[in-house]
């Protein structure tokens, strides 16, 4: 069976973006991959933390992940830090990674801005780090959005540049995998914009822990154009296209089917419909998630347990590569 590695920062506030673009797919991976999913609370530490905040939002993504339906008795779930293979193979592929290729990952540059000479060695190295999670299981395959493909193909490069120095097949080259619709869902104020947790206004996004009323708000003041017809022409009407999107993946339809249903009904219409579909999908998680936050012993042993399982694959893949390299451990 194919191994699939994927991540989720713990920056709490999961929201409607990180459910239908990730979380959604990855419930469904686990009947056909061997699944790892990791809460990578060592590329949150890249930048400045509250360390109460951050251990608060690695449980409560970890509550999103159980109450979508991630079963960590057939995946495995757990925080990255645990394990401490990530950063000691990190520190190997560190080694090898010439700066050149670090020097084109365009999320630096974005996240650094013009402060780029304060900014961490963690933050530039962030690349490294992740290749070294996917490679650490040898994971053949990495569930990515459209902004993560660049680090994708970094982690292919570095696994690469790794099996040519050592004279050895060890690493396998990861593949992406970019499944379902709206894998990439927009903020609802600005549809050339990915639906974010850092984006100022609340209502550009649709957070899991938002009850039904703040929903139907929500959709209802989404921004759309002066056009009342629904049509779905992403590059003409973006902010029209996403809701569409939005709607397709909620019902596991096509976005022009959806189209056609609702081609007489008019905007106003079909955002009604869209709420009541939401508050559907969305509520029975969000009470899900409330009521495992109210148990953070039984999230914490998930982790552990988790993190156990997790470990002992990424023990002995650790130990093969620093044989490989030539370091003298026990």
């Amino acid at each position: 069976m194919n191994r699939v590695f994927s991540g989720v920062q713990p920056t709490g506030n999961l929201h409607l973006g990180n459910y239908l673009g990730a979380i959604k797919n990855w419930v469904a991976m686990q009947a056909t991959h061997d699944c790892l999913y990791c809460i990578v609370d060592l590329h949150a530490i890249t930048v400045t933390q509250d360390p109460q905040l951050l251990r608060a939002a690695t449980r409560e993504v970890t509550a999103g992940l159980l109450a979508a339906g991630i079963d960590p008795r057939v995946s495995i779930v757990f925080n990255q830090s645990q394990v401490k293979g990530h950063a000691a193979l990190a520190w190997v592929l560190n080694c090898l990674t010439p700066l050149g290729w670090l020097n084109r990952m365009t999320q630096f540059k974005e996240k650094a801005g013009k402060a780029r000479d304060q900014a961490g060695l963690g933050l530039y190295a962030y690349p490294v780090l992740m290749a070294a999670d996917i490679l650490l299981y040898k994971a053949t395959h990495v569930p990515v959005g459209e902004d993560q493909k660049q680090h994708l193909e970094l982690a292919r490069d570095i696994a690469g540049a790794f099996n040519r120095q050592f004279g050895a097949d060890y690493f396998p080259l990861p593949e992406p995998m970019i499944l379902g619709p709206a894998t990439r869902v927009m903020s609802l104020r600005d549809g050339t914009k990915k639906m974010s947790k850092s984006d100022p206004s609340d209502y550009s996004r649709i957070n899991l822990l938002d009850d039904a009323a703040t929903i139907a708000l929500k959709i209802r003041k989404a921004k759309t154009d002066s056009e009342p017809t629904v049509s779905y022409e992403p590059e003409q009407r973006p902010e029209a296209a996403n809701l569409i999107d939005i709607y397709a993946a909620l019902a596991g339809e096509s976005a022009e089917a959806v189209t056609l249903r609702f081609a007489e009904a008019g905007f106003a219409a079909f955002k009604a419909t869209l709420a009541e579909l939401a508050v559907e999908k969305l509520g029975p998680l969000a009470a899900e998630m409330r009521r495992l936050m109210q148990h953070p012993d039984h999230i914490d042993d998930v982790l552990k347990s988790g993190a156990e399982r997790a470990r002992h694959m990424a023990e002995r893949h650790l130990a093969e590569v620093e044989d490989l390299v030539g370091l003298l451990t026990p």
